[in-house]
């Protein structure tokens, strides 16, 4: 699997690959190969280096998602990106495909989440339940498709809430194209949803970088062949 690897950046500190879609961040329960081990082959392999690989895993997507990851190289990297996911400067953009047609162009959805532990899926509540959070993301209407009647977003995440996108889009009444858990159509294909951008400040020398990754542009991705 580690061949197969898409490397978009790489140097002593960090590195920034696509996650294929289904393959999980890390090990599970199920025990399928995860993209922290297949980063750690890739550098061990490539640097043929003996014992233990030290990677640092910086942030998550959803196993069914797409895109870019960075991962550190050094605990100090590590400990900086760390830093800028808490502090809201780690930003990171995403593609989606939604059911319908949405009246304005560009907009911003808050909602509060719940997330329910036993059944791995979160809801919107009030925002005096007690566990819910603020969730925030701004969507950009980049395409519509008439004939499928389906909408290509630009989503730009305030805040990193479990299962965030998914939930509040179909809250909003425009489920995720191929949503197992969420969605109202698609539900035996692959959920477009794709995290194509990250900006993150390097680490060490503090220098912005951007890094984008889109799918290719086949199944339900073909409305980016409109854009």
């Amino acid at each position: 699997m580690q061949q197969n690897l898409k490397v978009l950046f790489e140097d002593n500190h960090i590195i920034v690959v696509e996650k294929p879609p289904n393959v999980p961040s890390q090990s599970d329960k199920t025990g399928d190969i995860d993209m922290l081990s297949i980063v750690k082959e890739y550098i061990k392999e490539k640097y043929q280096k003996p014992g233990n690989v030290y990677l640092g895993l910086v942030h998550r997507l959803d196993r069914p998602v797409g895109g870019v990851m960075v991962f550190a190289k050094t605990s100090k990297a590590a400990s900086r990106l760390s830093e800028q996911v808490r502090e809201k400067t780690f930003k990171k953009k995403y593609l989606a495909v939604v059911d319908g047609k949405i009246d304005e162009e560009e907009g911003t959805l808050e909602d509060y989440l719940y997330k329910d532990e036993r059944n791995n899926m979160s809801k919107v509540v009030s925002a005096n339940k007690k566990g819910a959070k603020l969730a925030k993301l701004d969507y950009k209407v980049l395409v519509y498709n008439e004939v499928k009647n389906l909408s290509l977003l630009e989503i730009n995440l305030h805040t990193g809430r479990h299962h965030q996108i998914r939930v509040q889009l179909a809250h909003f009444g425009h489920s995720i194209f191929g949503d197992q858990k969420y969605g109202t159509r698609g539900k035996n294909k692959q959920i477009a949803l794709w995290a194509y951008q990250l900006e993150i400040q390097h680490p060490i020398t503090k220098e912005t970088m951007k890094f984008e990754d889109f799918p290719q542009p086949v199944g339900t991705w073909c409305i980016l062949k409109s854009k």
